[in-house]
């Protein structure tokens, strides 16, 4: 699905028209109409102020056009209801709700999310913990949090 299609699929369901949205986010309602019909698209500042009225992520805004994955635990960001938050209530794309929550990291330490981790996650292989916390220690340190 396309912005286009997204904005107005949005906008629609929650009933407001192009001027009620367009005094929300500070532009005209000319400019929702373009938005709408592909002509232009919304610049950055006006993307987060879109994701703020609908409540998605920019991400979601865009068509979802790359893949998220948390850079805590590596866990698919693939619904929005999984993407953490920042204590003003922006989504952060980063991270996943269960890794950074109320502008806080959760795990301080990457051992201490590789604890968790062999605590919870399943081990169909029957893996001893010590190659298991090899396995996560490995993944883990390809992701922007643990760099």
């Amino acid at each position: 699905m396309e912005i286009r299609e997204i904005l107005k699929r949005l906008r629609e369901e929650r009933g407001l028209l192009q001027e009620e949205l367009a005094e929300r986010v500070l532009v005209t309602r000319q400019a929702v109409s373009r938005w709408e019909t592909g002509q232009t698209q919304p610049n950055t500042d006006t993307l987060r102020l879109l994701s703020r009225e609908f409540d998605v992520s920019i991400n979601t805004l865009l068509g979802m056009p790359r893949q998220l994955y948390c850079q805590c635990c590596g866990m698919p960001l693939n619904e929005d209801s999984f993407i953490s938050r920042e204590p003003d209530g922006s989504f952060n794309e980063d991270y996943c709700k269960w890794c950074y929550a109320n502008g806080a990291f959760v795990y301080t330490t990457q051992e201490s999310l590789v604890d968790f981790l062999v605590a919870h996650m399943p081990n169909p292989e029957g893996l001893p913990d010590d190659q298991r916390r090899a396995l996560y220690n490995g993944q883990l340190a390809h992701l922007k949090h643990w760099q």
